[in-house]
């Protein structure tokens, strides 16, 4: 088992510190990342967390997992790895949409 967290459902009132304190009662915090929107600077409701061990991640997911904090119950499970983006996203090059010019 991994020992990266991932946690959900965070209350956009949630600091960085929060997130690190909360976790430090189930064993040793080794990173508290609490993801922010990059035009707003905001947080976007999640994070991750990085414990020392698979064992303390494992304590931090039974004891933290549905809890609430600040008014929202936590979701708490391992990180899985972040999938790469393929396409998508960005300009159409397609000219649809629109009135037809004809």
């Amino acid at each position: 088992m991994s020992n990266k967290l991932y946690v959900g459902n965070l209350s956009f009132n949630t600091t960085q510190n929060d997130l690190q304190d909360a976790f430090a009662a189930h064993g040793t915090v080794i990173e508290a990342n609490l993801m922010m929107d990059r035009e707003t600077s905001r947080p976007r409701g999640f994070g991750f967390v990085t414990m020392s061990t698979a064992e303390e991640a494992e304590k931090a997911i039974a004891a933290l997992n549905g809890r609430d904090m600040d008014g929202r119950a936590l979701t708490v499970n391992v990180a899985r790895p972040r999938e790469e983006r393929t396409g998508g996203g960005g300009r159409r090059e397609y000219g649809g949409g629109g009135r037809n010019r004809y």
